[in-house]
C-alpha cells in the first residue's frame, strides 16, 4: 500500500501559531489579552465597533473563541447567546469559553446548553487565562514534518506525522540497534504494541519470532505455564509436555503487554530470565537457557505500583534498560486526519468496501474530541463510519451534548429550582455513562482492562454497566 494514498504533508504546518478570537465590549479586556496572549496565538480582538457576525463566512475557523457573557444589544445587534449561536453554527467544533462577571447558575446552564466548554469569572487572574490556553489551544510552534508510514506486516504499519512521534521513531531505531530490555509507557490504545513490533522489525532479530503475551488477560497459573511451559503431569490436565513462549521465541523478541498486571510471585521468575536467560518449566528441575529480547509495556504508573509493593523495584530497573513514552492522541492532534485516513484505507481493504471521504465538518469533530481510547478508539470510530456510510451518527456519537438551540423552559425551571448541585449531578451521570461506554469500546469490551483504565474495581464497573444499560456492540 502506497502511503501517498493515505495523506500528504500536514496542513497545520502552514501556520506557526494557533488563532484565537476574543469578543468583549471592554477595551481594557481586549488590551489585556493583547499584552498577555499575543505571543501565544494570532489574536482577533472584536469590540463593540467590530463586525462580529458579518465577517464569519469568509474566515477560517479559529482554534479557540472567548466571548463576554454580558454583551449588550447596542452596535452588536445581538445578545451574547445569539452571538454564541452564530459561532456554533459556523464552527460547531471550535471550543468556546465564556467570560462572566456573575457565575449565575441559570446563566451557566443556558450557555452549557449552547455548547460552551468552559467559563472564566471576571475579574480573572493570569493563571485562569493560562489554564484555558493550556487546555484548549493547540501547540503549533513547530511545523509538522511530512507523514510517514513504515509497514510492519500485511496488516499493520508504524505511522507518524508529528514532531513527538518523529522522536519516538528515532528512539525506537536507536534502541533496536542494541539488545537491552525496553519498557514502553503510555495510555491504553496509544500504540505500544506497534512500537514494540517496530523495534523488533528494525533489529537484528527481525527474521526470528515476535510473540506477544498479555499479562492482564490470564490468571497466575495459566500465565506462568504460557510463558515458561510445563512438563507432563505438572498439574491436572497436563497430559503432555509443552514449551512456553520464551522457548518458542528463542533468538527472537517477546512482548510482555500490561507487565504492570503480572502477579508479584511471577515477577521473580521473570527477573531471573532477564538476568541470565534461564528458567525451569512447571514441574521440571531441568534448567532451560534461551536468548530472548524482552520488550515490556504498561499503562500504569510504575513508581506508584512500586510504592504499593505490587511491582518489584528490581524488576523495574532490569526492564528499564531504555524507556519510551508514547503520547496520547489528544496531545498529537495534528496526526488525527492522517491516522483517520490510514485507518479508512486499511479497513476499506479489509472489508472490501470503497473508502469514504472525510468532510471538513467530520474532521473538525474528530479533531475536537478527547479520544480517551486513543488510536484504538479512533480505529473503531472509522470502522463504524465505514459501515454506516453516514457521518452524522459519528459526529453525534463524538459530541452528544453539542446543542444549537436554547434550553426548553422546563429545563430552565429545573436548573433554577434545583440549583447547581442538581445540574452537576445530572451532567455527571451523562458524562460517566459516555466515558464508560467509550472506554469499553476502546478496550474492545475487555472489562478488566476498562476497569483498570477507569481506576475503579471490576465489580464497580459491572454495576455501572448494568446501571446505565450499556450493551456490547456487534463485532464486525
Amino acid at each position: 500500500m502506497a502511503f501517498a494514498s493515505i495523506a500528504g504533508p500536514l496542513e497545520c504546518g502552514k501556520r506557526t501559531l494557533p488563532e484565537m478570537i476574543v469578543v468583549d465590549e471592554d477595551p481594557a479586556i481586549l488590551d489585556y489579552f493583547r499584552r498577555k496572549v499575543d505571543h501565544r496565538a494570532r489574536l482577533r480582538l472584536l469590540s463593540a465597533h467590530s463586525a462580529v457576525l458579518d465577517d464569519l463566512t469568509n474566515q477560517a475557523a479559529p482554534d479557540l473563541v472567548l466571548i463576554d457573557c454580558d454583551l449588550g444589544c447596542g452596535p452588536f445587534g445581538a445578545s451574547a447567546p445569539e452571538v454564541l449561536d452564530q459561532f456554533r453554527k459556523r464552527w460547531p467544533f471550535v471550543p468556546v469559553v465564556m467570560m462572566s462577571c456573575s457565575g449565575d447558575v441559570h446563566e451557566l446552564a443556558q450557555f452549557s446548553q449552547l455548547g460552551v466548554v468552559g467559563f472564566i469569572l471576571k475579574p480573572f487572574h493570569e493563571r485562569d487565562i493560562e489554564h484555558v490556553l493550556r487546555r484548549f489551544l493547540p501547540e503549533r510552534n513547530e511545523p509538522a514534518p511530512n507523514a510517514k508510514e513504515i509497514p510492519l506486516n500485511e496488516d499493520l504499519s508504524f505511522v507518524r506525522a508529528c514532531k513527538r512521534m518523529e522522536e519516538v521513531e528515532a528512539h525506537c531505531r536507536l534502541v533496536a540497534s542494541t539488545d537491552i530490555p525496553v519498557l514502553i509507557l503510555g495510555e491504553s490504545g496509544t500504540g505500544k504494541e506497534i512500537a514494540a513490533m517496530f523495534i523488533h522489525k528494525m533489529s537484528e532479530r527481525s527474521n526470528a519470532s515476535f510473540l506477544k503475551v498479555n499479562c492482564a488477560a490470564m490468571p497466575l497459573d495459566l500465565l506462568e505455564s504460557e510463558l515458561f511451559g510445563y512438563e507432563q503431569g505438572a498439574f491436572t490436565g497436563a497430559l503432555r509436555s509443552k514449551p512456553g513462549k520464551f522457548e518458542l521465541c528463542n533468538n527472537g523478541t517477546i512482548f510482555l503487554d500490561e507487565i504492570g498486571e503480572m502477579p508479584t510471585s511471577l515477577q521473580a521468575k521473570l527477573l531471573q530470565v532477564l538476568q541470565d536467560g534461564s528458567f525451569s518449566r512447571l514441574g521440571s528441575r531441568v534448567t532451560v537457557k534461551v536468548n530472548v529480547r524482552v520488550i515490556a509495556a504498561t499503562n500504569i504508573n510504575i513508581k506508584e505500583a512500586i510504592s504499593r509493593k505490587t511491582f518489584r523495584e528490581d524488576l523495574y530497573y532490569r526492564l528499564n534498560g531504555f524507556s519510551i513514552q508514547l503520547p496520547p492522541l489528544r496531545e498529537r492532534r495534528e496526526e488525527i486526519p492522517i491516522l483517520a485516513r490510514y485507518f479508512m484505507t486499511r479497513n476499506a481493504a479489509r472489508f472490501e468496501r470503497d473508502p469514504l471521504p472525510f468532510s471538513p465538518t467530520l474532521l473538525q469533530a474528530l479533531n475536537s474530541y478527547a479520544w480517551p481510547g486513543n488510536l484504538r478508539e479512533l480505529d473503531n470510530t472509522v470502522k463504524r463510519y465505514l459501515v454506516l456510510a453516514d457521518e452524522k451518527p459519528i459526529i453525534h456519537e463524538l459530541h452528544p451534548s453539542l446543542g444549537f438551540g436554547s434550553p426548553s423552559p422546563s429545563v430552565e425551571e429545573d436548573y433554577s429550582a434545583q440549583g447547581l448541585k442538581r445540574v452537576v449531578r445530572g451532567v455527571k451521570g451523562d458524562a460517566e455513562s459516555v466515558l464508560i461506554a467509550r472506554t469499553l469500546d476502546s478496550t474492545n469490551w475487555n472489562r478488566k482492562a476498562a476497569a483498570v483504565h477507569l481506576q475503579i474495581s471490576y465489580k464497580a464497573l459491572l454495576y455501572k454497566i448494568k446501571q446505565y444499560n450499556l450493551l456490547q456492540p456487534d463485532v464486525l
